[in-house]
């Protein structure tokens, strides 16, 4: 690595980039399933010129995300949001393909300003697979999604698509299998009426040892069952396992264990493992040396995990965590004033650019 390159940064590897993408291509080739980029995982648009030869366009969650989407990546811009304001609708209305709509009620009240676009609706099919509750978009008194029915079946004419977005972390196909039967069998005669069917993101579908072919001949059995156009909407799938972020041992304390300090933090940095109390992973060699690797913020539980490695840190000891790029980037925040990592992209072709560094100016206008 360029010695340039001060630590804290993200290191996106289009290389291994490139292997996710070439699955998600298979997909689409072996079962007309098109796959739409999940910006509210990963935005870093840097890298878009290289996606968007494998992906069909992007989904978002809010208006800035599709502008994002519409201006960088090009091709289908997919709209969604939990709940549109009147601004939202008047500048989607001039970029977005498909706009879906989570209730029925918002659907009616923007109806006529955005009827000439394919309009979707989602649907919450009371099923789910989640590890946590808190990611769970079929948990109690979700607001995710239409659950009625009838009320769904009310406005069939004014949509030409629906979302299931029921998934999160699901890498077991027999239960995703399962659960597309349920929907199929429960919502026939939705699926009978329309156009295209988003089944949303959270699958891993390019997960080593993943029954690609198998997924693929699901895909396409339900496609022609009901004659839809399938849409995925990968996040974690696409930049699973492609990006670093790599840090710098600044301290070793210790208060009965060993406990490492680097110059990036959990809370600032790679905020869902706090949030769903995980350890990150490491790109190391496992040994007999245990430590507990820590983040520099005040945060007493900025904790990143405890490992057993190979070789002894010290300062100046590089530490990489793996697996960097989902909801990471995109959650970045400017917390204790730490210093935010630069990100870094290695290209196809071994040459590395610092795409971004944040200074004090970066930081200072985040406030007012």
């Amino acid at each position: 690595m360029d010695k340039k390159v001060k630590t804290p940064y993200y290191l996106i590897d289009e290389e291994k980039l490139l292997k996710n993408l070439k699955k998600i291509k298979y997909v689409r080739e072996c079962s007309g399933a098109k796959s739409v980029l999940a910006l509210k995982c990963f935005s870093t648009w840097s890298v878009f010129g290289l996606i968007s030869k494998y992906m069909d366009g992007t989904t978002s969650s809010s208006f800035y995300e599709a502008k994002l989407g519409y201006e960088k990546f090009g091709k289908e811009t997919h709209a969604f949001s939990v709940a549109y304001c009147e601004d939202d609708i008047k500048s989607l209305k001039n970029i977005s393909d498909k706009i879906i709509f989570n209730s029925v009620s918002q659907l009616k009240m923007f109806y006529n300003k955005v009827k000439h676009i394919k309009l979707g609706l989602r649907i919450n099919p009371g099923i789910s697979y989640s590890h946590f509750d808190l990611a769970d978009p079929a948990r109690r008194y979700s607001r995710l999604g239409v659950i009625s029915e009838e009320r769904i079946m009310s406005v069939l004419d004014k949509i030409s698509g629906v979302m299931f977005h029921y998934n999160c972390e699901n890498d077991d196909f027999k239960s995703f299998s399962d659960m597309l039967d349920k929907i199929g069998l429960k919502y026939e005669k939705v699926l009978n009426k329309i156009e295209w069917v988003s089944l949303g993101g959270g699958l891993c579908f390019t997960k080593d040892k993943y029954p690609l072919n198998e997924f693929c001949k699901k895909l396409k059995n339900f496609s022609e069952k009901y004659n839809v156009q399938v849409y995925l909407e990968p996040g974690e799938a696409v930049i699973t396992k492609s990006c670093e972020l790599v840090t710098t041992v600044l301290d070793v304390v210790k208060n009965v264990k060993d406990i490492a300090i680097v110059d990036a933090s959990i809370e600032a940095h790679m905020l869902d493992l706090l949030v769903y109390r995980t350890s990150a992973k490491i790109d190391a060699k496992k040994g007999n040396n245990e430590y507990i690797i820590a983040g520099r913020s005040c945060l007493a539980g900025d904790i990143f995990g405890e490992y057993k490695l190979a070789n002894k840190l010290k300062v100046g000891s590089t530490v990489r965590f793996a697996d960097a790029a989902g909801y990471t980037m995109v959650k970045k925040n400017w917390f204790n004033g730490v210093k935010m990592p630069s990100i870094v992209v290695k290209r196809l072709d071994g040459k590395v650019e610092i795409i971004k560094k944040f200074l004090y100016n970066d930081f200072l206008g985040n406030l007012s």
